[in-house]
């Protein structure tokens, strides 16, 4: 594949000039929806979620045979700072753990029938301290942005994307903040689980990272200078799925904040994508509301790599199955009232 994009304003351009949802599609579904043998809204937001699937999708008998769930991984200058109770090595031992179908989400992307990607993006060249200069240069943007654009599969019919990298939480907590306001204490949680010393300490970073970088530009700029290139990998890929009508299910708190980036440069970026779950991780909730999404799930997870939206792959499989598969009233010979 080609480049798209060799600058973050030619980025832009493409996140203004995506598909909507086939407005058709949807009506199609909402009224074959209402047609099904069960009371009106019965099945809650499942009903919601096909039609919603199907918009994007298209196809009467529209549902999910080729998930992939793509896991990026970066490493964070920020991390030297001791914000996390891990050290940044284990982004590189994780990765092999991937590799190696070890970590949790392997497991649930097989319970899922999901192929998994796993995507280690410069990990020997950590971002810089964000509290210093911008982590990433435009240009190391752009190939991140472009890696997690070309790591998706074109055939894939529904996309989850996660994340590895320690430190990666006060990234998101420093763009939430940059990009929504409040005080840094507001959206810096325990991440990997570090203690209250370490959380005072994480949180300072996160201000004076937010001090230095706020206002200073759109989602995108404020990922350049306060994210990370698997935030970035992750932020390629939802933008590549729009561009070729593939749902997204978001994952957790990391997640959120690099779609955070996209909505905030275009508005309607994220209408493609529902949130898988809902994390522990302090400043999810509020994320989630600020984008207008509400969790399929909340299971107390927060461990990232995109184990909560994966787990979400059988809700929505559950959904279109039920579209798809119920007889009619007229089919089934019952009387709709």
């Amino acid at each position: 594949m080609t480049q798209p994009f060799a600058s973050l304003t030619a980025f832009r351009g493409l996140l203004a000039d995506m598909p909507g949802m086939d407005r058709q599609a949807a009506d199609d579904a909402a009224s074959h929806n209402g047609q099904l043998t069960k009371p009106p809204a019965s099945l809650g937001r499942l009903e919601e979620l096909a039609i919603w699937y199907r918009g994007w999708r298209g196809g009467q008998r529209a549902e999910i045979t080729a998930p992939q769930v793509i896991v990026f991984a970066g490493n964070h200058g920020v991390a030297s700072r001791g914000v996390s109770a891990f050290p940044a090595e284990v982004t590189g031992q994780m990765v092999m753990n991937f590799q190696a179908g070890g970590a949790a989400v392997n497991q649930l992307a097989r319970n899922a029938g999901a192929a998994m990607t796993v995507v280690p993006l410069d990990l020997d060249r950590p971002t810089a301290d964000f509290t210093q200069e911008p982590a990433l240069s435009e240009e190391d943007l752009c190939a991140a942005l472009t890696a997690g654009w070309q790591a998706v599969d074109a055939a894939a019919d529904l996309l989850v994307v996660g994340e590895m990298g320690i430190a990666n939480t006060t990234s998101a907590a420093a763009i939430a903040c940059a990009l929504l306001g409040g005080d840094a204490a507001d959206w810096t949680g325990r991440g990997t689980g570090v203690d209250d010393a370490a959380l005072a300490l994480k949180t300072e970073v996160v201000r004076e990272g937010v001090a230095r970088h706020g206002g200073q530009g759109d989602g995108l700029e404020t990922l350049r200078r306060l994210g990370g290139r698997e935030l970035a990998g992750m932020a390629g890929a939802m933008a590549r799925a729009r561009s070729l009508r593939i749902p997204v299910i978001l994952d957790g708190f990391i997640c959120c904040a690099a779609a955070l980036c996209l909505q905030k440069t275009e508005g309607g970026a994220l209408d493609h994508a529902v949130a898988g779950h809902l994390s522990t991780e302090n400043g999810h909730a509020r994320l989630l509301e600020a984008m207008g999404k509400t969790p399929l799930l909340q299971l107390g997870l927060r461990l990232g790599e995109a184990s909560g939206a994966t787990l979400a792959i059988p809700v929505l499989k559950g959904a279109l199955a039920c579209h798809a598969g119920m007889a009619t009233f007229a089919q089934a010979g019952v009387s709709d009232g």
